[in-house]
């Protein structure tokens, strides 16, 4: 009697156990791979200390909890952050820029669509091994700026990841996090070292102008842009191509109205960055006025893929 009440008490041990687990694989909303480069700093360092970061900092983003959703195995945002170490300007304080990549899958298919491909080219931190990643809505600066500077940052590109992917899905679904996002720049870590945060730094193409435009009411079709082109769009091309094609290239013609209204924004370049070959494939089987007309609207979107895509779409 005693060895079969050991025995039950063990089961529902291990059904509690799957329980819990299968509960935290809803919970985090992102699948995040941090990758630390440490190739351009002198090979005197003992670069163990790298391999940590990149365990903690992976521990951080992808066991927290950054949204009251719950989300299922296949919706988790898939998404990658390289940190290129550029030189030590003191004592454990690093420069470095940092590299965002997310992708959204693509209804009824197993494409995923690139959302942000984005290189920021001013981080500078402060890393301890063994320093706790720590980060607080409330205080974001810390009491370390430097040291506040790493999750800072981090988690800024986190909420800008959760605004978009958002943003896809529903009408102006990401409001709440890129309103996140500004909490962070109006309360970011303050030092001398650290810049991309306010306005007057980096030729207007920082955090702090990103976040600018996404708030700013007159961009607003901005958010109208990402889920027409995105769930009127991409998640229809299964149902029917052409439709989901029309869709996209009226989507591409609001991104050109408020790129017509104020030139150079960043969020018309943030989005065209890495999107060439997707919106190349996309075209590439249309009828010749089609084409004509996505022709004439990129090459203004994307000066620098302009050639590209008269060649690639004539």
């Amino acid at each position: 009697m005693l060895l079969n009440l050991c025995c039950m008490n063990k089961v529902i041990l291990s059904l509690l156990i799957v329980i819990v687990s299968l509960f935290s694989i809803k919970a985090q909303e992102v699948t995040a791979r941090v990758k630390v480069m440490d190739n351009q700093l002198p090979t005197t360092i003992d670069k163990r200390i790298f391999r940590t970061l990149e365990s903690s900092l992976n521990n951080f983003i992808n066991k927290r909890k950054w949204t009251k959703d719950a989300y299922k195995l296949n919706e988790k945002i898939e998404c990658q952050f390289l940190i290129n170490l550029k030189s030590i300007l003191e004592t454990n304080v690093y420069e470095a820029s940092l590299t965002i990549q997310a992708a959204r899958p693509v209804f009824q298919s197993a494409y995923l669509s690139p959302v942000i491909n984005y290189q920021d080219a001013n981080f500078t931190f402060k890393y301890v091994e063994g320093q706790p990643m720590e980060f607080n809505e409330n205080r974001v600066s810390g009491s370390d700026p430097l040291v506040s500077n790493l999750t800072a940052v981090m988690v800024y590109y986190i909420y800008i990841i959760l605004g978009y992917d958002y943003d896809s899905f529903s009408l102006r679904g990401g409001d709440e996090y890129f309103q996140k996002a500004l909490n962070i720049v109006n309360n970011a870590p303050d030092a001398s070292q650290i810049s991309g945060w306010k306005s007057f730094e980096n030729n207007n193409r920082n955090r702090y102008w990103l976040t600018e435009n996404l708030i700013n009411n007159r961009y607003a079709l901005i958010h109208d842009f990402y889920y027409a082109y995105y769930r009127k769009g991409l998640d229809k091309m299964y149902e029917d191509e052409n439709a989901a094609r029309q869709e996209i290239l009226t989507a591409l013609m609001i991104l050109e109205n408020i790129n017509r209204e104020t030139p150079n924004l960043m969020i018309i370049q943030f989005f065209m960055l890495g999107k060439s070959a997707e919106l190349i494939g996309i075209f590439k089987k249309a009828d010749a006025a089609t084409r004509n007309k996505v022709i004439e609207l990129l090459v203004k979107l994307d000066v620098s893929n302009a050639n590209k895509f008269k060649q690639e779409l004539k």
